[in-house]
């Protein structure tokens, strides 16, 4: 794999680890299936690329779509606690009511923004010659500052009480914690991040498509499972952290797969590998427990014998 190939994996998986950390907060803190961030992933990106492409600052464009994405957390948030609709049904609705939000942002299934001007631009403009490399790192201050933010909330009161409310709403409520304003918070916060990396990916791929977020939520599960894999943890900044790397290796993994010449894969097998590697993320967790168990077992069996 060419250097030029591996910053840009290392690029998206950049962009995939605001994702990941986004799952994390519903799937795994509040313990909300959220199927949003199919749509809201492509709703950052269809709000920052209409901005930009309007001519307006790029920075404010991103946090345009940064906040549309909260908006649309708060509404699958909303449709649960308030109208007492199932959560994976209210995140459903949402997600499919998004697709027609953003084609009407949009105006076309797609919006290019070949020569405009986007957060990166001052940045490269100082060196052009060194995008691929810029852009990355550029990514990974965001990605730092976003993961440093997230463990500075959850270690607040606020925070607290938000993991304590996915642990167990009801004793959360019996401690007077407001939970139903905990889950619209956190779901805000998690379609936020989503949508910030929306913006930020149509931002480094020169345009937005309406079909973009397809597969959002399957590859952000993925990132947060095989970030637990490698790197178990029960406190909040390792779970971060994990997530963030399981995000890097997991593009990682996919750009390896693609640029094997002797695999025979083609960009259109992309789904295939993705299929493949979410499957074996899912299965990784029990076949290591299922070998530590027989690495336990058969250290009892040798401390056994040894003491006969």
């Amino acid at each position: 794999m060419s250097l030029i190939a591996l910053l840009g994996a290392t690029e998206i998986g950049l962009i995939f680890a605001l994702v990941a950390l986004g799952v994390l907060i519903s799937f795994r803190i509040l313990n909300f299936p959220d199927l949003t961030a199919d749509g809201s992933f492509p709703l950052g990106g269809a709000v920052a690329a209409t901005l930009i492409a309007g001519g307006h600052d790029p920075w404010l464009a991103t946090l345009a779509g940064t906040s549309a994405g909260a908006v649309a957390g708060l509404i699958t948030a909303w449709l649960n606690v308030r109208l007492n609709i199932l959560q994976l049904l209210a995140s459903i609705l949402v997600m499919i009511a998004l697709y027609s939000v953003n084609l009407r942002i949009m105006g076309a299934p797609n919006m290019p923004l070949i020569g405009a001007d986007t957060v990166f631009s001052p940045f490269i403009a100082r060196a052009p010659d060194s995008q691929y490399l810029i852009q990355p790192l550029v990514l990974a201050v965001i990605v730092v500052i976003a993961k440093l933010a997230l463990d500075a909330f959850f270690a607040s009161q606020s925070g607290l009480a938000m993991r304590a409310t996915g642990a167990n709403a009801r004793m959360a409520r019996a401690q007077g914690v407001a939970t139903e304003r905990m889950v619209l918070l956190g779901m805000a916060i998690s379609n936020a991040l989503i949508a910030l990396a929306g913006a930020l990916y149509v931002q480094t791929q020169g345009g937005a498509d309406i079909s973009m977020g397809i597969g959002t939520i399957v590859v952000g599960l993925a990132a947060v499972i095989i970030g637990e894999t490698l790197i178990p943890g029960r406190t909040i900044m390792v779970a971060t952290l994990a997530a963030v790397l399981g995000a890097l290796v997991y593009r990682l993994f996919i750009a390896l797969a693609l640029n094997a010449d002797f695999i025979g894969l083609q960009a259109q097998d992309l789904n295939l590998i993705t299929a493949l590697l979410v499957g074996f993320a899912l299965v990784l967790p029990s076949l290591k427990r299922k070998f530590a168990a027989k690495r336990s077992a058969v250290t009892k069996g040798s401390t056994a014998h040894d003491a006969r």
